[in-house]
Order: C-alpha cells, then sequence, then structure tokens
C-alpha cells in the first residue's frame, strides 16, 4: 500500500510482494486491521473452497477499493476459464485459474481476460477494476491490458514438468500451494521430483529467462525467507 508503482508492474521486474488473504465477510474495519499488521501489496479472497456470490465480491472490491488495496480472486474450477472477463468485470484486479495443466485452458483463459487487440474480452461499465477511469472503451482497455494481472495454478506434477508450454505471453504469474500436489505426489511416489522445494526449484529454473513470475500460498509469515530464497516473489499468507 502506497506504493505508487503499478502493482503489475513491481511483480513482472521482480519485487517482493506480499499478499494477505480474508473471507468476502470481512468489514472495513477488520480489513483496515489486517492491512495495518503489513506493507502488503493486495488481498486476496477465494471461491474454489468457499461459498461464493457475484454481489458479495462486487462488494469485497468496492471495500478494499476504499482501503487501496487491489483485490486477487481465485475462480471456481478450471473449466470457467471463459469467465474470467465476466468476473474481472467484478472488481478483482487478479484472477486466478486454478489446476490447470492444459495450454488450450491458459489460451481461453488469455482470450477472455485481455480486451483487443490482445483478447475478447468484452467491454462494460459498473464495478470493475479502475471504474473511475470512466467510460472510454479504448483508454480503459489499454489500461486494463497493462494493469490487470492472469494468475495460473499449476498443481500437478504433469503441469510443473510441462510448464513451459503454459507460460504463455500475457500470463503473469503461477501458483501453487502445498496440499493438492502433494496428493500428485504421493500417488507417484517414484518421480523424480520428491518434495514442494523440488517443484519450485524446477519451475523457477523453467521460468529463469520468462516474465511470469512464482506466487505461492506459504500462509506463515515465518516462512518468508524460505520461500524468497527459493526465487519466490510473489507469497500469500494469512495475516500476522
Amino acid at each position: 500500500m502506497g506504493n505508487e508503482t503499478p502493482l503489475k508492474e513491481r511483480i513482472q521486474r521482480g519485487d517482493i510482494v506480499i499478499g494477505v488473504g480474508t473471507g468476502m465477510d470481512v468489514t472495513k474495519s477488520q480489513l483496515e486491521d489486517i492491512l495495518s499488521k503489513d506493507d502488503y501489496g493486495f488481498v486476496s479472497t477465494d471461491s474454489q473452497h468457499s461459498p461464493f456470490s457475484e454481489h458479495k465480491l462486487v462488494e469485497f472490491c468496492y471495500l478494499a477499493d476504499e482501503v487501496g488495496i487491489p483485490v486477487h480472486f481465485r475462480i471456481k474450477h478450471t473449466r470457467f476459464a471463459f469467465q474470467v472477463g465476466n468476473l474481472a468485470d467484478l472488481g478483482p484486479a487478479i484472477i486466478e485459474v486454478p489446476l490447470v495443466e492444459d495450454p488450450a485452458v491458459v489460451r481461453e483463459a488469455l482470450e477472455w481476460f485481455y480486451f483487443p487487440p490482445e483478447g475478447r474480452r468484452s467491454f462494460v461499465g459498473g464495478p470493475r477494476w479502475g471504474a473511475e477511469l470512466g467510460h472510454d472503451r479504448t483508454g480503459y482497455a489499454e489500461w486494463w491490458n497493462n494493469h490487470g494481472m492472469l494468475m495460473i495454478q499449476i498443481e500437478t506434477l504433469h503441469a510443473i514438468e510441462n510448464i513451459s508450454t503454459l507460460s504463455l505471453p500475457g500470463v503473469d504469474m503461477f501458483s501453487w500451494g502445498p496440499a493438492d500436489l502433494e496428493f500428485d505426489r504421493e500417488m507417484h511416489p517414484h518421480h523424480p521430483l520428491k518434495t514442494d522445494d523440488d517443484c519450485i526449484e524446477h519451475v523457477m529454473a523453467q521460468l529463469a529467462h520468462e516474465k511470469p513470475r512464482m506466487c505461492y500460498r506459504s500462509y506463515d509469515p515465518n516462512l518468508r525467507n524460505k520461500y524468497l530464497d527459493l526465487g519466490v516473489t510473489v507469497l500469500m499468507e494469512t495475516a500476522k
């Protein structure tokens, strides 16, 4: 908060950015208290594992905008990648598509996340992030394409092994947390990537000369230095 450099630019150049998770029912005073604990770059909320309504997301994004923090939102399911533009209309700055393995899903998300000429997202008024910029169609489309952030979640060994096929122009970040990837590793006990750290190191090596950054759900602020030392530059944590 308070950093005037656009969040997308900070992430792309490799600045350390910390996000903090909260539910959509948080009050303004509760959110302000959470954000007072650290210099957070965004606030994260979820529909993959939580109840969700579009009206609640709009209210949450309005609240976050009031206190000056961008919203990260994880959509319900991989197959809803075609909805990322519709959901971006509701106010998030960062949209995350969960459990991606297929480059076709990435292409679909890119197509509907970005406005023409980069994509096919439809222009609309309403509560979108940056709505204060007005109703200039081409001006807002250009602004969004330079500021909106698309995150692709990878939580299988197949996705980790084939990260280069998912690393398409327009993807800002790859993400995962330990749980689902651990399920997959347990089902493949002889795979050479034995630990979560092995997987992080593999992805970081593959992305060394590419623009997407690695975001990790560490949850615990005490683990911050561990993941930063592995090359992760974006972390999602639970409030202190």
